[in-house]
């Protein structure tokens, strides 16, 4: 995701002159070329996120279009003053940038997991939430931030996320992508689980099971008439999400359909509420969070016979 997201940015500071790229000592050789096709438009900041959000604040009152990139949890919990004051209330056009969101940085521990941030940053006004399911989402993503001209919060993946989308796709902000079609239930995907959530749509229908696929990539604002004709055409809604399910996808969707009084039973798949205790990689924590193709297709299929309640 981290390449797609360079090839979007270069895309978008070839069509705006506006548009620049600031980082908090992250990004050796990722950004070189950026650096050097845009001079005057990439600003290393140093370990300073907190600085980094004050300047990208000032350069979009200013009229730019700048893009505040590092570490998902350094982006958002260690700067989140300087997000909320600086950036929300001024309704300055900064997108904040959080690579690795989820378990992306594993073997890290703790510090570098970001299970918290999609919670935090819907809480701002004025905030707009992204989290692109696949590297074709991300590039778009991008393009759609720098246009959008309020606050973003672009969660992306790291390395090594696998394509979902194998032609193009039409990223609108707040509207949902349809990655599979199916009327038994539905699973709501956000971020790079994406793939996973395929998959598990695919092994349920070897189970005659036909479980459609939304790739919510805005969590803030919500597409609600994709959620709407979802719970109106199918049996359960499903969500998946690599965060906690306190704050989250779940929560917003759950609020929506409270809210709303929206028919049905929803079941939220996520992280467990505690720190992960052990190190490993991205793969190992989800599986400790039952965040598996198995576990998961296993737990829908139970759900929907019956012999388990959400």
């Amino acid at each position: 995701m981290r390449a797609a997201f360079v090839r979007g940015l270069s895309a978008a500071a070839r069509q705006d002159p506006r548009v620049m790229l600031l980082t908090s000592d992250l990004g050796f050789k990722i950004f070189d070329e950026f650096a050097g096709e845009f001079p005057g438009r990439f600003l290393n900041v140093g370990v300073a996120e907190s600085n980094m959000i004050g300047v990208a604040a000032g350069l979009a009152l200013d009229g730019m279009r700048p893009f505040a990139y590092s570490i998902a949890p350094f982006a958002t919990l260690r700067c989140l003053e300087q997000i909320r004051n600086d950036v929300c209330y001024h309704q300055a056009a900064v997108t904040i940038v959080g690579v690795g969101g989820g378990y992306s940085y594993g073997p890290n521990g703790p510090t570098h997991h970001s299970l918290e941030d999609i919670a935090v940053m819907r809480a701002l006004p004025n905030m707009t939430v992204l989290c692109p399911g696949d590297p074709v989402e991300v590039e778009q993503a991008v393009g759609a931030a720098a246009a959008h001209g309020l606050p973003v919060y672009l969660r992306i993946g790291r390395a090594g996320d696998p394509v979902v989308h194998r032609g193009s796709v039409r990223f609108e902000i707040g509207r949902a992508l349809t990655v599979r079609d199916g009327r038994d239930c539905t699973l709501v995907s956000t971020g790079n689980i994406l793939p996973l959530a395929v998959e598990t749509s695919d092994r349920l229908r070897a189970n005659s099971i036909a479980c459609r696929v939304l790739s919510m990539h805005t969590v803030k604002p919500l597409d609600e008439a994709a959620l709407r004709a979802c719970a109106e055409e199918t049996r359960a809604l499903f969500t998946i999400e690599e965060h906690s399910r306190i704050g989250g996808l779940g929560s917003a969707i759950a609020e929506w359909s409270a809210m709303n009084r929206v028919p049905g039973p929803l079941c939220l798949f996520g992280a467990e509420d505690r720190f992960a205790s052990t190190t490993g990689s991205q793969a190992y924590l989800r599986g400790l969070n039952g965040l598996t193709v198995e576990r998961v297709s296993e737990s829908i299929a139970a759900k929907l016979a019956g012999a388990v309640s959400c």
